[in-house]
């Protein structure tokens, strides 16, 4: 967990998979944390009367576990994030298991760049997350 690992330790479809329950707590520490206090994340009646029925998760709070998942159980620490891209494809409610599958989908060498991708599901199997990102590794150091 959260080892350093080198560009040339990685390669294309390199996976990792992991899931956790997204609980009241994470939210709260989020929320509490960014000021995002949207009242479908933290208000029960507003949220009661969107289509969701009930309040959701912060998809960007969803989005940082994905990226988490990235680093700790993937890549590694080194490499410097350059773009991300994310698709917020279902609710995630509190009390939901998501899976987070994250893969590299390319490395160029000429760049030391790799281009990961991701989805999330909840445990009813619907997607409600995909990501493309892009991270960047530094040179090594001469010699």
């Amino acid at each position: 967990m959260y080892e350093p690992k080198s560009f040339d330790d990685l390669k294309v479809n390199d996976r990792v998979s992991l899931s956790k329950t997204i609980t009241e707590a994470d939210g709260a520490l989020y929320i509490a944390a960014t000021g995002d206090f949207g009242p479908v994340h933290v208000d029960e009646v507003y949220a009661g009367a969107t289509r969701f029925g009930r309040r959701l998760a912060p998809g960007i709070m969803v989005a940082g576990l994905c990226t988490s998942v990235l680093t700790s159980e993937l890549v590694g620490t080194i490499g410097v994030s350059v773009e991300d891209r994310f698709w917020f494809t279902g609710p995630v409610f509190y009390g939901d298991t998501l899976t987070f599958d994250v893969w590299i989908a390319e490395q160029h060498h000429e760049t030391r760049t790799i281009i990961w991708e991701a989805s999330a599901r909840n445990e009813g199997g619907l997607e409600v997350l995909k990501a493309r990102a892009s991270l960047k590794f530094p040179r090594r150091k001469p010699s």
